[in-house]
């Protein structure tokens, strides 16, 4: 009961501090240097994701919507919304190019996993969860076959950088397969 009343406590004070209302979705921050960040990233997600979801279900549906307009690949997710004046669309140039790149738009395959899992509980549809991997299953027959790579750009064509095989781009892959039982 003790434990009950403290995940309680924490699930609300979630809600209640990182809900957007204006925007639908999370704050990326709060109560952080520069106070509370709006920045659309993949993070959000995991508050629907995870097999003990801490997002208020009542908001599962917009924070999904976001997450699609502004986030969604046909390869994974941006990490970080085109929209944002930070964004950078291409993962390209020297180390410290790439490095600045890499949260700021770049997607990661592995990111198409908590998507998934989300798509499916929320949706509950799981032809849309299949078709959104369909990228990914081409692209194991592209650059490195077989595997998945770690980053691409993050507008089209998608160009893939990074680690050409990455184990948890591809783990995801496989899971959300598993899990469909394709």
């Amino acid at each position: 009961d003790h434990l009950r009343g403290r995940a309680d406590r924490a699930q609300n004070s979630f809600n209640r501090r990182f809900w957007k209302e204006r925007t639908g979705c999370l704050y990326d921050v709060v109560d952080g240097e520069h106070g509370d960040d709006p920045s659309i990233r993949p993070n959000q997600l995991f508050a629907i994701s995870l097999p003990n979801p801490v997002l208020d279900p009542a908001h599962w549906p917009a924070v999904l919507e976001v997450v699609e307009r502004d986030l969604l690949t046909p390869v994974g997710l941006r990490s970080l919304s085109p929209r944002n004046p930070d964004f950078k669309p291409t993962y390209r140039g020297d180390l410290l190019t790439r490095d600045g790149a890499y949260h700021q738009g770049t997607v990661w395959s592995w990111l198409i996993g908590p998507y998934v899992d989300a798509l499916l509980r929320v949706r509950h549809d799981q032809a849309a969860a299949r078709r959104a991997l369909d990228g990914l299953i081409t692209h194991l027959g592209q650059n490195c076959i077989g595997y998945v790579s770690e980053v691409f750009d993050a507008e089209a064509p998608f160009t893939p950088g990074g680690c050409v095989a990455q184990a948890w781009g591809v783990a995801e892959l496989l899971r959300c397969l598993v899990n469909l039982g394709s």
